[in-house]
Protein backbone atom coordinates (compact mmCIF):
# COMPACT_ATOMS: atom_id res chain seq x y z
CA UNK A 1 0.00 0.00 0.00
CA UNK A 2 2.97 2.73 1.29
CA UNK A 3 4.65 1.87 -2.20
CA UNK A 4 1.59 2.53 -4.70
CA UNK A 5 0.98 5.95 -2.10
CA UNK A 6 4.48 6.85 -3.40
CA UNK A 7 4.11 6.06 -6.86
CA UNK A 8 1.16 8.48 -6.77
CA UNK A 9 3.12 11.16 -5.23
CA UNK A 10 5.92 10.95 -7.84
CA UNK A 11 3.35 11.08 -10.23
CA UNK A 12 1.77 14.31 -8.65
CA UNK A 13 5.50 15.58 -8.71
CA UNK A 14 5.42 14.65 -12.64
CA UNK A 15 2.37 16.54 -13.67
CA UNK A 16 3.17 19.42 -11.14
CA UNK A 17 6.41 19.97 -12.89
CA UNK A 18 5.00 19.49 -16.71
CA UNK A 19 2.05 21.42 -16.26
CA UNK A 20 2.84 24.25 -13.71
CA UNK A 21 5.53 25.20 -16.49
CA UNK A 22 3.24 24.82 -19.38
CA UNK A 23 0.87 27.43 -16.97
CA UNK A 24 3.53 29.92 -16.29
CA UNK A 25 5.03 30.23 -19.45
CA UNK A 26 2.06 30.07 -21.75
CA UNK A 27 -1.71 29.98 -20.32
CA UNK A 28 -1.24 32.52 -17.21
CA UNK A 29 -1.58 35.32 -19.59
CA UNK A 30 -4.22 34.00 -21.92
CA UNK A 31 -6.40 32.47 -19.13
CA UNK A 32 -6.31 35.81 -17.38
CA UNK A 33 -7.87 37.92 -20.61
CA UNK A 34 -9.90 34.69 -22.02
CA UNK A 35 -12.26 34.52 -18.32
CA UNK A 36 -13.14 37.94 -16.98
CA UNK A 37 -14.20 38.85 -13.39
CA UNK A 38 -17.77 36.58 -12.06
CA UNK A 39 -19.34 40.38 -12.33
CA UNK A 40 -19.23 44.12 -11.63
CA UNK A 41 -19.35 45.63 -8.35
CA UNK A 42 -20.18 49.08 -7.39
CA UNK A 43 -17.48 51.25 -7.30
CA UNK A 44 -18.58 55.53 -6.31
CA UNK A 45 -21.33 57.65 -7.35
CA UNK A 46 -19.99 60.70 -9.97
CA UNK A 47 -21.98 63.20 -11.76
CA UNK A 48 -23.41 62.82 -14.99
CA UNK A 49 -21.00 63.48 -18.33
CA UNK A 50 -22.00 63.66 -21.82
CA UNK A 51 -21.54 60.02 -23.10
CA UNK A 52 -22.58 57.96 -20.09
CA UNK A 53 -25.09 55.20 -20.32
CA UNK A 54 -28.34 56.60 -18.72
CA UNK A 55 -29.35 53.52 -17.45
CA UNK A 56 -26.67 54.00 -15.00
CA UNK A 57 -28.08 57.23 -13.25
CA UNK A 58 -28.67 57.04 -9.42
CA UNK A 59 -32.04 58.69 -9.51
CA UNK A 60 -31.87 59.20 -5.28
CA UNK A 61 -28.61 61.19 -5.37
CA UNK A 62 -29.62 62.93 -8.40
CA UNK A 63 -33.26 64.14 -6.74
CA UNK A 64 -31.25 65.13 -3.71
CA UNK A 65 -28.77 66.94 -5.36
CA UNK A 66 -31.10 68.44 -8.45
CA UNK A 67 -27.88 67.33 -10.71
CA UNK A 68 -27.86 63.60 -12.51
CA UNK A 69 -25.10 61.58 -11.13
CA UNK A 70 -24.52 58.15 -12.23
CA UNK A 71 -23.13 54.64 -10.43
CA UNK A 72 -19.42 53.79 -11.36
CA UNK A 73 -18.90 50.23 -11.26
CA UNK A 74 -15.46 48.06 -11.82
CA UNK A 75 -14.60 44.25 -13.07
CA UNK A 76 -14.54 42.01 -10.22
CA UNK A 77 -11.30 40.32 -11.12
CA UNK A 78 -11.09 37.43 -8.90
CA UNK A 79 -12.55 34.45 -10.39
CA UNK A 80 -13.98 31.04 -8.41
CA UNK A 81 -12.90 28.27 -11.34
CA UNK A 82 -14.91 24.81 -11.40
CA UNK A 83 -13.73 21.67 -12.81
CA UNK A 84 -16.74 19.29 -13.31
CA UNK A 85 -14.80 15.90 -13.90
CA UNK A 86 -15.55 12.69 -15.96
CA UNK A 87 -14.37 9.68 -13.91
CA UNK A 88 -16.30 7.36 -15.31
CA UNK A 89 -14.79 3.35 -17.18
CA UNK A 90 -14.89 4.85 -20.08
CA UNK A 91 -12.16 7.48 -19.01
CA UNK A 92 -9.94 4.75 -19.22
CA UNK A 93 -9.24 3.66 -22.76
CA UNK A 94 -6.62 4.53 -24.85
CA UNK A 95 -4.91 3.52 -28.54
CA UNK A 96 -2.58 5.32 -27.97
CA UNK A 97 0.33 5.81 -25.13
CA UNK A 98 -1.88 8.01 -23.20
CA UNK A 99 -5.69 7.38 -21.05
CA UNK A 100 -8.30 9.53 -21.82
CA UNK A 101 -7.62 9.64 -17.93
CA UNK A 102 -4.07 11.12 -18.42
CA UNK A 103 -5.40 13.81 -20.71
CA UNK A 104 -8.12 14.71 -18.51
CA UNK A 105 -5.44 14.66 -15.31
CA UNK A 106 -2.98 17.18 -16.94
CA UNK A 107 -5.66 19.68 -18.91
CA UNK A 108 -7.36 19.59 -15.15
CA UNK A 109 -3.54 20.12 -13.40
CA UNK A 110 -2.75 23.06 -16.34
CA UNK A 111 -6.37 24.79 -15.98
CA UNK A 112 -5.77 24.63 -12.03
CA UNK A 113 -2.17 25.95 -11.99
CA UNK A 114 -3.66 28.96 -14.47
CA UNK A 115 -6.53 30.19 -12.11
CA UNK A 116 -4.10 30.22 -9.32
CA UNK A 117 -1.64 32.16 -10.85
CA UNK A 118 -4.55 34.79 -11.34
CA UNK A 119 -5.25 34.08 -7.45
CA UNK A 120 -8.08 32.11 -8.06
CA UNK A 121 -10.23 29.60 -5.89
CA UNK A 122 -10.42 26.05 -7.49
CA UNK A 123 -12.77 23.73 -7.17
CA UNK A 124 -13.72 20.15 -8.12
CA UNK A 125 -16.47 18.34 -8.72
CA UNK A 126 -16.02 14.49 -10.06
CA UNK A 127 -18.82 13.01 -11.67
CA UNK A 128 -19.69 9.58 -13.09
CA UNK A 129 -23.60 8.87 -13.17
CA UNK A 130 -23.95 10.24 -9.60
CA UNK A 131 -21.94 13.19 -7.98
CA UNK A 132 -18.47 10.64 -6.48
CA UNK A 133 -16.86 13.32 -5.08
CA UNK A 134 -17.32 17.48 -3.97
CA UNK A 135 -13.51 19.59 -2.97
CA UNK A 136 -15.26 22.92 -2.61
CA UNK A 137 -12.75 26.05 -3.83
CA UNK A 138 -10.09 27.43 -2.53
CA UNK A 139 -7.05 28.90 -3.13
CA UNK A 140 -3.03 27.89 -3.09
CA UNK A 141 -0.66 25.38 -4.32
CA UNK A 142 -1.23 22.90 -1.75
CA UNK A 143 -4.92 23.14 -2.40
CA UNK A 144 -3.90 22.13 -6.29
CA UNK A 145 -1.77 19.05 -5.46
CA UNK A 146 -4.23 17.87 -3.43
CA UNK A 147 -6.61 18.00 -6.46
CA UNK A 148 -3.86 16.30 -9.28
CA UNK A 149 -3.51 13.39 -6.05
CA UNK A 150 -7.39 12.87 -6.13
CA UNK A 151 -7.30 13.08 -9.79
CA UNK A 152 -4.66 9.99 -10.50
CA UNK A 153 -6.10 8.03 -7.50
CA UNK A 154 -9.75 8.53 -7.38
CA UNK A 155 -11.62 5.08 -7.63
CA UNK A 156 -15.31 6.25 -8.68
CA UNK A 157 -18.20 4.01 -6.98
CA UNK A 158 -19.89 3.38 -10.09
CA UNK A 159 -18.87 3.34 -14.32
CA UNK A 160 -21.85 5.28 -16.28
CA UNK A 161 -22.01 8.63 -16.98
CA UNK A 162 -25.03 11.38 -16.68
CA UNK A 163 -23.86 14.70 -17.69
CA UNK A 164 -27.14 16.00 -16.14
CA UNK A 165 -25.90 15.16 -12.66
CA UNK A 166 -22.76 17.61 -12.22
CA UNK A 167 -24.01 20.24 -13.83
CA UNK A 168 -27.06 20.66 -11.60
CA UNK A 169 -25.25 20.13 -8.96
CA UNK A 170 -22.88 23.46 -9.99
CA UNK A 171 -26.08 25.38 -9.68
CA UNK A 172 -27.11 23.84 -6.45
CA UNK A 173 -23.99 24.24 -4.91
CA UNK A 174 -22.42 27.96 -6.37
CA UNK A 175 -24.44 30.50 -6.22
CA UNK A 176 -22.22 33.12 -7.16
CA UNK A 177 -21.01 33.50 -10.80
CA UNK A 178 -17.82 31.00 -11.86
CA UNK A 179 -16.00 29.86 -14.84
CA UNK A 180 -16.74 26.24 -15.33
CA UNK A 181 -14.83 23.40 -17.43
CA UNK A 182 -16.54 20.59 -18.02
CA UNK A 183 -13.90 18.00 -18.91
CA UNK A 184 -14.98 14.86 -20.48
CA UNK A 185 -15.32 12.55 -23.55
CA UNK A 186 -19.61 13.75 -23.27
CA UNK A 187 -20.46 10.09 -24.12
CA UNK A 188 -23.80 9.78 -21.87
CA UNK A 189 -26.59 8.06 -21.96
CA UNK A 190 -28.94 8.92 -24.23
CA UNK A 191 -31.65 8.52 -22.08
CA UNK A 192 -30.41 11.47 -20.05
CA UNK A 193 -30.79 14.01 -23.33
CA UNK A 194 -33.65 16.47 -22.26
CA UNK A 195 -32.40 16.75 -18.32
CA UNK A 196 -28.57 17.25 -19.98
CA UNK A 197 -30.51 20.62 -21.47
CA UNK A 198 -32.36 21.62 -18.94
CA UNK A 199 -29.62 21.61 -16.91
CA UNK A 200 -27.19 23.40 -19.15
CA UNK A 201 -29.73 25.73 -19.93
CA UNK A 202 -30.17 26.70 -16.24
CA UNK A 203 -26.40 26.23 -15.47
CA UNK A 204 -25.71 28.18 -18.49
CA UNK A 205 -27.38 31.53 -17.22
CA UNK A 206 -25.88 31.63 -14.00
CA UNK A 207 -21.90 30.76 -14.89
CA UNK A 208 -19.64 30.60 -18.03
CA UNK A 209 -19.52 27.33 -19.33
CA UNK A 210 -16.45 25.74 -20.80
CA UNK A 211 -16.52 21.97 -22.60
CA UNK A 212 -13.13 20.17 -23.15
CA UNK A 213 -14.23 17.06 -25.28
CA UNK A 214 -11.01 14.14 -24.66
CA UNK A 215 -11.79 11.32 -27.43
CA UNK A 216 -9.48 8.68 -28.71
CA UNK A 217 -8.94 7.78 -32.51
CA UNK A 218 -10.01 4.24 -32.04
CA UNK A 219 -13.47 5.49 -30.96
CA UNK A 220 -14.19 6.77 -33.94
CA UNK A 221 -13.16 4.15 -36.66
CA UNK A 222 -12.80 0.17 -36.02
CA UNK A 223 -9.30 -1.20 -38.10
CA UNK A 224 -9.96 -4.00 -39.90
CA UNK A 225 -8.42 -7.17 -38.15
CA UNK A 226 -10.65 -9.43 -38.40
CA UNK A 227 -13.78 -11.24 -35.93
CA UNK A 228 -12.92 -9.30 -32.33
CA UNK A 229 -15.41 -8.56 -29.18
CA UNK A 230 -15.50 -5.38 -28.00
CA UNK A 231 -17.20 -4.33 -24.56
CA UNK A 232 -18.43 -1.27 -23.11
CA UNK A 233 -16.46 -0.14 -20.61
CA UNK A 234 -19.58 1.90 -18.71
CA UNK A 235 -22.58 -0.89 -19.35
CA UNK A 236 -19.86 -4.01 -19.68
CA UNK A 237 -22.00 -5.57 -22.29
CA UNK A 238 -20.02 -7.57 -24.93
CA UNK A 239 -20.60 -7.51 -28.62
CA UNK A 240 -18.85 -9.48 -31.40
CA UNK A 241 -18.25 -7.67 -34.44
CA UNK A 242 -16.33 -8.95 -38.04
CA UNK A 243 -14.36 -5.53 -38.47
CA UNK A 244 -13.10 -7.24 -41.90
CA UNK A 245 -16.60 -6.30 -43.26
CA UNK A 246 -16.70 -2.62 -44.73
CA UNK A 247 -20.31 -2.25 -44.21
CA UNK A 248 -19.60 -2.87 -40.23
CA UNK A 249 -16.74 -0.09 -40.27
CA UNK A 250 -18.78 2.04 -42.02
CA UNK A 251 -21.69 1.89 -39.95
CA UNK A 252 -19.76 2.36 -37.12
CA UNK A 253 -18.00 5.31 -38.13
CA UNK A 254 -21.22 6.96 -38.95
CA UNK A 255 -22.90 5.94 -35.65
CA UNK A 256 -19.62 8.02 -34.18
CA UNK A 257 -19.86 11.02 -36.46
CA UNK A 258 -24.14 10.77 -35.49
CA UNK A 259 -22.82 11.15 -31.50
CA UNK A 260 -20.27 13.89 -32.06
CA UNK A 261 -22.59 15.82 -34.59
CA UNK A 262 -25.60 15.63 -31.47
CA UNK A 263 -22.57 16.94 -29.03
CA UNK A 264 -21.18 19.47 -30.49
CA UNK A 265 -24.96 20.73 -32.12
CA UNK A 266 -25.83 20.37 -27.68
CA UNK A 267 -23.13 22.39 -26.69
CA UNK A 268 -23.59 25.61 -29.50
CA UNK A 269 -26.86 25.84 -28.52
CA UNK A 270 -26.06 26.80 -25.24
CA UNK A 271 -23.12 28.50 -26.58
CA UNK A 272 -20.56 26.49 -24.63
CA UNK A 273 -17.40 27.35 -25.90
CA UNK A 274 -15.35 24.10 -26.71
CA UNK A 275 -12.58 22.54 -27.18
CA UNK A 276 -11.98 19.05 -28.73
CA UNK A 277 -8.47 17.25 -27.44
CA UNK A 278 -7.11 13.70 -28.52
CA UNK A 279 -4.96 11.47 -27.38
CA UNK A 280 -2.80 11.68 -29.91
CA UNK A 281 -2.64 15.02 -30.41
CA UNK A 282 -1.68 18.31 -28.59
CA UNK A 283 -3.82 19.59 -25.67
CA UNK A 284 -1.47 22.63 -25.58
CA UNK A 285 -2.63 23.86 -29.09
CA UNK A 286 -6.16 22.86 -28.71
CA UNK A 287 -6.13 25.00 -24.92
CA UNK A 288 -4.41 28.06 -26.90
CA UNK A 289 -7.14 27.96 -29.77
CA UNK A 290 -9.82 28.09 -27.26
CA UNK A 291 -8.34 30.62 -25.19
CA UNK A 292 -7.84 32.88 -28.30
CA UNK A 293 -11.19 32.63 -29.74
CA UNK A 294 -13.28 33.86 -26.09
Amino acid sequence: MQETENDILKRVRKIEIKTRGLSNEIFAGKYHTAFRGRGMSFSEVREYRAGDDVRDIDWNVTARSRKPHIKVYEEERELTMMLLIDVSASRMFGSTDRLKKNIITEIAAVLAFSASQNNDKVGCIFFSDRIEKFIPPKKGRSHILMIIRELIGFRPASSATKLSEPVRFLTNVNKKRCTTFILSDFMDDASDRTALEDALKIAGSKHDLVGIRVCDPREAELPNVGIVELRDAESGRKVWVDTSSRAVRDHYAASWRALSERIDSTLRHYRIDTACVSTDGDYVAELMKLFKQR
